[in-house]
């Protein structure tokens, strides 16, 4: 059995190719902060993307969580919350994105740390150390 393949190590997994796309992404804004009419982007929340992917949604297991709505393609859309323009027609905010970045950056750092935790149970449960 191949341990990457199971649901928690798979979805990790998932997750942190999002994360590192998400990253190219906001890096990109941040690099073109100076070109005159660019508009930000960003990718479709992982929520979606998952559901997309395995063609369900998330499930809410209690009237409290909140409901996610079907998605697309992680592909980079157009950031339709950015507000503020500068005259020459640039909306990229650098502290938004920064912001962003940092949300994204302890997101990954998370998700390190499950993936670790799993591979270690994986090798505890087959009798191996390190």
């Amino acid at each position: 059995m191949d341990p990457t393949q199971t649901g928690p190590l798979a979805l990790t997994e998932r997750r942190l190719h999002w994360l590192d796309a998400r990253q190219r992404v906001l890096a990109q804004n941040i690099a073109n902060a100076d070109t005159p009419g660019y508009r930000p982007n960003d990718l479709r929340p992982f929520g979606e993307t998952l559901a997309r992917a395995s063609g369900t949604a998330l499930a809410v297991t209690n009237p409290q969580h909140i409901a996610s709505p079907g998605g697309r393609a992680p592909d980079a859309r157009q950031d339709r919350r950015a507000i503020e323009r500068t005259p020459d027609g640039n909306a990229v905010s650098i502290e938004e994105q920064a912001l962003r970045v940092a949300e994204t950056d302890q997101a990954h750092a998370l998700a390190i740390t499950l993936h670790r935790r799993f591979m270690n149970m994986f090798r505890t449960a087959l009798g191996r150390q390190g």
